[in-house]
């Protein structure tokens, strides 16, 4: 993006900024006497909705909850705090033809003509004034395209695009980009100004927190396409680090319940690698104007009830991952329902006492499964109905069998009798909770903690040194699977509950002798239902209507089919980069991804432009992006910060001096920045590098190498890059990662196993 200064002399530069910014504070004091009357509007709506509260018919309470219903979420957007509310500014030449469908054309009249015939302010809700005319143009309006597309080469009618910075109700500040250098734009007769050394360098130059800030003042042209592509089938995002990847895809699930909210209602979810990335970027959205459609849920946390509390070794999740996880699961779940069960029904019925033995339990048991995909838990009924069946046929066994329809019907209704009977004797009941029990999924998994088990019913789905390594993992489980489950664990239970199910309850439908005698009983109100809502427990959603997966790379085949569950009719949108994947099989999850997308229309997009790191930065990191992934080409780095990458050495190999030498680093890094500065190391290493930081502040954080994905920070400590390479088979491409996560500095500390030179410098980043 071209970078601009203003065209006056320094003594008339501050007068020019100053009465810029006095322009806009102007407009967005309107903007604000605006916003006020709209709340005024609204609570009257409220106060007059309350007095049709005693009105008993059906109509006019239907009309009564439908006015509340919208006059509350009218305030609620409209009481809402946003910093830079009015963010953003075009002064657009004359178009050469008039608005279609309340879209303006974005050619110009006239190339050469210098004058602005129009100005178009962008904020993150659309206001109109008294008449109806524009005041604000949403963000994701049509009309606002231009503020993100535009650009020096394609300018389309820009002249001038500014992004306005405020605080509170305050403007504080103008950043402008001149679109069209080659004329000498005018405004109202006058020579239009340009204030600012571009909007987007003074945007990446803000130090960061831990919560991630949207963009949308800021979106950049290949950003802004994928955010507007159409939505049907799956829209497929690549790009390197500091890309932008994941707040693009935050700001295209507000895009779309904008642009189509009667659809996107049912419900959009984000699917993000840890509760880390998760808790970063929750605020994005209620900032641009949206919550409560979108569910942001970490990939341990997509099964309602369990959050993933633990980490696997790689060599266990490398396992746990596969497809071939499906095969053991429905082994698993058999072997549980056999597991412990009575090898005898003996019950006593017509005077005398009958007996199933183990052989004839087994024929009844194969007879219930079948050769059907019935969730286990759901096949009980069936396998009641054949367990009173191979009873009376014991009882009956010296029987004739009738031979006319009389005696056929008077026996069947012997049958019935006799089924009766024994399925209430506590005997047979006893005997059916123990044969074929309940099973959840934590207990399936309990089972498999002990080797000889795993390894008896693995076969060839894994090998047994695989079945120990499994067994090893839920060791910490109890015989009922109770205890901390991994990411991988928790797309184990999702396809443990497929293969399980839960026994069908009977539906009870409530009924008030009011709503008989008033007839009202279909009618309820916005009141109601959230009343009647409170007092169920929470039902975890199933379906959802669009799906953003964010670090797409690192999902295994067994967490995209878990994803693919909550998505059979929905639309995708996913995001990643192959060289930043931590899931060592990227065909096998490819092969994953594309059973869950078939039939679907793919469009894809490539972001080429890193907006994090700077060029010192990403010239460090390409070093290992070429061992990790090579002929990958490394995103551009669009700013330079004039300081160098810092590489430290401990000679000493004992912990205790590694730890005083990283703590040293966080210190010295936390008087260079005002933002965030984080510390990275093998995952083995996390509480060593808690105490490193303990005690230095809440600007401080310290992250195992797969806690880092997504985040960012002012500074970077990545410390033991050997060892993080060194984790698993992916181990150079999760060091990728850990090298991208700053904004301005990176020191790398090396211990004696990092083979560092006389400067410093380990033997993975000499180039």
């Amino acid at each position: 993006m071209q970078s601009n200064t203003d065209t006056t002399s320094a003594p008339d530069h501050e007068t020019v900024r100053e009465r810029e910014i006095a322009g806009e504070q102007r407009h967005l004091d309107t903007v604000y006497h605006r916003l006020e009357e709209k709340l005024a509007e609204a609570e009257y709506i409220l106060e007059d909705a309350a007095k049709r509260v005693h009105v008993g018919t059906p109509g006019a309470l239907a009309e009564r909850d439908a006015q509340v219903y919208r006059a509350g979420a009218h305030l609620h957007r409209l009481n809402s705090e946003f910093e830079d509310f009015l963010f953003g500014r075009i002064d657009l030449q004359r178009a050469d033809a008039p608005e279609e469908h309340g879209i303006p054309s974005n050619t110009p009249l006239d190339p050469a003509d210098p004058a602005v015939a129009e100005t178009l302010h962008i904020g993150r809700l659309g206001v109109l004034d008294a008449e109806y005319g524009p005041l604000v143009i949403d963000w994701r309006a049509p009309a606002a395209a231009p503020f993100y597309r535009a650009t020096p080469v394609e300018p389309g009618r820009v002249i001038r695009r500014r992004v306005i910075r405020s605080k509170g109700r305050r403007v504080i500040g103008v950043e402008d980009d001149l679109l069209r250098p080659d004329l000498t734009p005018t405004l109202d007769g006058e020579e239009l100004a340009v204030v600012g050394d571009g909007a987007l360098m003074a945007s990446l130059g803000r130090a960061r927190s831990h919560s991630m800030r949207d963009i949308v003042s800021s979106i950049q042209k290949e950003q802004d396409e994928v955010i507007r592509a159409a939505a049907a089938g799956a829209t497929l995002v690549t790009g390197g680090p500091g890309t932008g990847k994941t707040a693009v895809a935050l700001h295209r699930a507000a895009y779309l319940l904008y642009q189509d909210r009667r659809r996107y209602a049912g419900g959009i979810l984000v699917v993000s690698p840890t509760p880390l990335l998760v808790s970063y970027t929750e605020g994005v959205l209620p900032s641009l104007g949206e919550e409560g459609q979108v569910a942001i849920r970490a990939v341990g946390s997509l099964v309602d009830g369990i959050e993933a509390g633990t980490y696997d070794s790689p060599e266990a999740a490398r396992i746990k991952g596969s497809a071939r996880m499906v095969q053991l699961l429905r082994r698993a779940a058999r072997a549980a329902l056999e597991q412990g069960a009575p090898q005898e029904l003996k019950v006593v019925a017509r005077g005398e006492v009958l007996k199933l033995d183990a052989a004839r339990l087994k024929a009844v048991r194969g007879n219930v499964v079948g050769s059907g995909g019935t969730p286990l838990n759901l096949l009980r009924p069936r396998a009641r109905r054949l367990l009173l069946d191979a009873l009376w046929q014991e009882a009956t066994r010296h029987l004739p069998k009738p031979t006319d329809h009389y005696a056929r019907e008077q026996r069947q209704e012997e049958k019935e009798a006799f089924d009766e009977y024994v399925s209430d004797e506590a005997p047979f009941l006893d005997f059916l909770d123990a044969w074929w029990p309940a099973l959840t999924p934590r207990r399936v998994l309990g089972t498999l903690k002990q080797y000889r088990h795993t390894n008896r019913i693995a076969r060839r789905a894994v090998t047994p040194d695989e079945a120990k390594r499994l067994a090893a993992s839920w060791r910490h489980l109890s015989p009922a699977g109770e205890g901390a489950l991994s990411a991988h664990d928790v797309a184990l239970v999702d396809e443990l509950q497929v293969l399980l199910g839960e026994p069908a309850r009977p539906k009870v439908r409530e009924v008030d002798a009011m709503d008989l005698l008033t007839g009202l009983d279909e009618v309820t109100t916005f009141a109601d239902r959230n009343s009647r809502q409170r007092e169920r427990q929470p039902v975890e959603r199933k379906e959802y209507a669009h799906v953003i997966v964010d670090e797409a790379q690192d999902l295994t085949p067994m967490q995209w089919r878990m994803i693919g569950r909550r998505s059979r009719m929905a639309t995708w949108t996913i995001v990643g980069d192959p060289a930043q994947s931590s899931w060592p099989f990227p065909q096998e999850a490819q092969a994953a991804l594309d059973e869950v997308l078939s039939g679907k229309p793919r469009r894809r997009f490539t972001l080429t432009v890193n907006y994090r790191n700077p060029a010192e930065i990403a010239e460090v990191a390409a070093k290992v992006l070429a061992l990790a992934a090579p002929g990958t080409p490394s995103p551009s780095a669009v700013r330079e910060v004039g300081v160098e990458p810092r590489f430290a050495a401990v000679a000493d190999p004992s912990p205790a001096a590694f730890g005083r030498a990283a703590r040293a680093e966080l210190e010295r890094l936390l008087g260079e920045v005002d933002g965030t500065v984080a510390i990275v190391v093998p995952m083995d290493r996390r509480a060593e590098a808690a105490g490193w930081a303990e005690g230095l502040g809440e600007r401080v954080v310290a992250l195992g190498s797969l806690e880092a994905k997504g985040l960012e920070y002012d500074a970077t400590v990545v410390a033991d890059p050997t060892g993080i390479a060194g984790e698993s088979e992916a181990g150079l491409r999760v060091l990728y990662v850990a090298l991208t996560r700053a904004t301005q500095r990176l020191t790398v500390l090396s211990g004696p196993d990092d083979l560092p030179d006389a400067a410093g410098v380990p033997a993975l980043l000499r180039g």
